[in-house]
């Protein structure tokens, strides 16, 4: 045989390789990733369907043309020949880790999550990988990959590929339009009840989200902060007043429904409840860090939310160091979100220090050298925890502070038993309560010399499994009371009290009223004897309860 004759003889054997069109690729990858990468989304919009019924049927594939439709519009835009195979490759990858964040915690990808995303530590963002994830992206992206990387794409001439192209476009927008007129009666209800379930759509919700945070955040580079309450001035002090020094605890993902002294049926506070602290119970701002540390912080606060106005201005810490207070910020988390713009900052992560395990170091590490705050100046010092953050509960607390157990010792913590979940978590609860009392021990040792006080509030809640969610960041309208409601613990000093001329029983009393994220602002003021028009009397927890 001849060698040309053998050669066409083992191409006869030799799998060929498809050719396929841009388009066609586009289409196929669309269509795989709206089937498998959107598990939450079928889940929210077939809720209440019998799909033994034609006209579910009809409407569930009327859904799938239009969301198979969307994607390929949004990836025509663009890929070219030369960038086709890349695109769709990191798209798939995205897309199956998306999914399994939204189908395994039951998180929605809204802007707020992007942006927590975006500026999550490295340390941080570790907690959430797991082989399961790992697992996950193999499994959904793998195949679909594997498919892309074995095909030819057909080549065109630049005339052919754009005439291709507009055609496609437009015979793409033609069956979404129609397969939105079939579904829009079944849809309009749920998405009027349920507006979030457009995050649920991926990878749709991660161009969206991460355009208007891009956006946003383009905006806020360009502009300084607009000064809030330029009216504000300390009442006058009296001869001989001892100087003031208040601790603020922003605490991490505690949450009411596990915190002893809001009536938990374990006592996870048992220090705070030694030490005679005042316990509140908040609906908290926003159920990420991102969201509620700049509103807690703003004047406006969740009753006339304005994301925009708030992270143009300049926040309560400014206000009060424009008065004189000496204002820092110490952090053992990923930043003060902007409210602490242009003021003191130091952070005390430290691999070399025996509470510095791998990942984070432990909350007591903030109190190391607040002794030095004790120099005759009045003090505001911001203290941001680690806190209750998960999924890795475990690693906010030593080792000899696990308290319950079994404990959940896993990345995952979907596999372990809520028991074991639970566990984990209200020994962080315990933890942060043993920090907190021992930063009011350093408090009282100084209080013949100073007017001292702690306050510690908690950012947002956590979802251990209720609902079947978990951790937490679900938009704000539709978020679990596990997400929204946080403690809130007020500590001061007979001196500080009397400073004041403080009914505590009064303020014990307000204590088991309703109140919420937006007391901060208005409530330091009163506490800080800070006179501004800006403070609302109906929000400061304080000042009702003055003697004088």
């Amino acid at each position: 045989m001849s060698v040309p004759n053998a050669e066409r003889a083992a191409s006869v054997f030799r799998p060929r390789r498809p050719t396929l069109s841009i388009e066609m690729l586009v289409l196929l990858a669309s269509l795989w990733i709206s089937l498998t990468c959107n598990q939450a989304f079928w889940r929210a919009i077939g809720t209440g369907r019998d799909w033994s019924q034609p006209a579910d049927w009809a409407f569930g594939l009327a859904i799938l043309v239009a969301m198979t439709g969307i994607h390929a519009l949004l990836l025509g835009l663009l890929v070219t020949r030369h960038l086709v195979k890349p695109i769709l490759v990191i798209v798939l990858l995205i897309a199956a880790g998306a999914s399994w964040f939204t189908g395994h915690y039951g998180v929605y990808l809204d802007p707020g999550m992007i942006r927590n995303t975006l500026h999550t530590e490295s340390k941080e963002a570790s907690d959430l990988i797991s082989f399961g994830l790992i697992w996950h992206i193999l499994v959904i992206a793998g195949p679909p990959i594997l498919a892309i990387l074995a095909c030819r794409v057909r080549r065109r001439s630049l005339q052919a590929a754009i005439g291709r192209r507009l055609l496609a476009g437009m015979a793409t927008l033609v069956a979404v339009a129609a397969a939105l007129v079939v579904a829009y009666p079944g849809l309009a209800g749920p998405i009027r009840t349920h507006r979030e379930i457009r995050y649920l759509l991926t990878p749709a919700n991660l161009i969206w989200s991460t355009s208007r945070v891009a956006l946003m955040d383009g905006r806020k580079v360009v502009r300084n902060r607009a000064p809030i309450a330029t009216d504000a001035v300390r009442v006058a002090a009296t001869p001989g007043r001892r100087p003031m020094l208040l601790l603020l605890f922003v605490g991490e993902t505690a949450r009411s429904a596990n915190w002893g002294l809001n009536g938990y049926r374990r006592d996870t506070t048992p220090e705070l409840r030694k030490r005679g602290v005042i316990p509140f119970d908040l609906t908290a701002c926003g159920t990420d860090t991102e969201t509620s540390v700049p509103c807690m912080f703003a004047p406006v606060g969740r009753r006339d939310y304005d994301e925009d106005r708030i992270r143009g201005s300049e926040s309560l810490l400014h206000v009060l160091a424009r008065v004189g207070y000496q204002v820092s910020w110490r952090d053992n988390q990923t930043g003060c979100k902007g409210v602490c713009d242009g003021l003191p900052f130091e952070t005390i992560d430290d691999g070399r220090h025996p509470d510095c395990p791998p990942g984070r170091c432990l909350d007591i590490r903030l109190l190391d050298g607040l002794e030095q705050k004790f120099d005759g100046q009045d003090h505001v010092v911001v203290l941001h925890m680690i806190g209750s953050h998960g999924p890795a509960y475990d690693a906010r607390y030593p080792t000899d502070a696990a308290h319950y157990q079994p404990i959940c010792g896993q990345v995952d913590a979907r596999g372990c038993s809520q028991e074991a979940i639970v566990n984990s978590y209200d020994n962080s609860i315990r933890y942060t309560d043993q920090v907190l009392a021992a930063a009011i021990d350093q408090l009282a040792a100084r209080a013949d010399t100073h007017d001292v006080a702690m306050l510690f509030l908690s950012d947002h809640g956590e979802s251990l499994g209720e609902h079947r969610l978990y951790l937490h960041g679900i938009p704000w309208r539709i978020a679990p009371r596990e997400q929204t409601q946080v403690p809130m613990v007020l500590w001061m000093s007979a001196g500080f009290r009397d400073r004041l001329s403080l009914d505590t029983e009064c303020l014990r009393r307000r204590a088991q009223q309703p109140a919420t994220h937006d007391v901060l602002f208005h409530t330091v003021l009163g506490m800080l004897e800070v006179s501004t028009r800006t403070r609302e009397p109906s929000l400061d927890l304080v000042s009702p309860c003055r003697r004088d």
